[in-house]
């Protein structure tokens, strides 16, 4: 397979998404580069990655200093010498009312969908080119699709995203690849860190009802990962069937 042997670097790895990511990529032979700010929840995800035969480490990182996504890169070359795949899976959602005018958590939305990634991207590029080969996979959302009420910035923030890896893909020439993956409702932590009540009791009704799980997405990254060298799959959208 594909990603036999190779160094994934995955942010937001310490729940949800990212330890789904995490752990299935290891187990296909991935060398993982953990990054996430719970380094309580990184160390028994290491340990458990380990214990199954994989090979993993991880560094703290909080993806709204860019210092750190340096770090982190440097940590895989480090490592193990080289940098395949950086996976920026790290995301917030406060979803509310554009009339609530809740900027702090407008900006908070900016700088971690956003800039985080966007740091992320920046850290690994250096690398990609030297090398010649890479891949960048950023983990955005059919939030980015579909503009529902109290989604308005999150959903903005994801367009952003999408935008950013459209363009990259096509500048890269072919020296590296990228793709974007867009997840539907999963079944994650994100839903509980949603600051409004009535928006979280909404959204938790919903994706109790029909939320897919954190592996299918995963199972979505082996696929981009397993494709030929010259094969780029530029756009994944992955959703519960039976979200409208």
């Amino acid at each position: 397979m594909q990603t036999q042997g190779k160094v994934i670097i995955i942010t937001g790895a310490s729940s949800g998404i990212g330890e789904a990511i995490a752990i299935t990529l290891a187990a296909n032979g991935a060398k993982v580069v953990l990054g996430a700010r719970r380094q309580e929840r990184l160390e028994k995800l290491v340990s458990r990655i380990k214990v199954d035969g994989g090979e993993a480490v991880y560094g703290v990182t909080d993806i709204k200093q860019r210092d750190d996504l340096v770090k982190l890169v440097h940590l895989a070359c480090q490592t193990y010498g080289h940098l395949d795949v950086i996976i920026n899976n790290a995301g917030i959602a406060r979803l509310s009312r554009m009339d609530d005018g809740q900027v702090d958590d407008w900006e908070e939305m900016i700088d971690v969908n956003l800039k985080g990634t966007l740091y992320g991207i920046a850290a690994a590029l250096p690398i990609f080119k030297q090398q010649g080969f890479g891949h960048i996979i950023n983990i955005i959302s059919t939030s980015g699709i579909k503009i529902v009420p109290l989604q308005g910035v999150y959903a903005g923030t994801k367009n952003a995203v999408r935008t950013i890896t459209e363009a990259l893909r096509q500048e890269s020439g072919g020296n590296y690849r990228v793709t974007g993956i867009s997840p539907g409702f999963v079944n994650t932590e994100l839903v509980d860190h949603i600051p409004d009540e009535a928006a979280r009791s909404a959204t938790k009704e919903k994706m109790d009802q029909i939320a897919i799980a954190p592996e299918d997405i995963a199972n979505a990254v082996v696929y981009a990962l397993n494709q030929p060298a010259n094969v780029d799959v530029g756009d994944i959208v992955i959703r519960p069937s039976v979200q409208d």
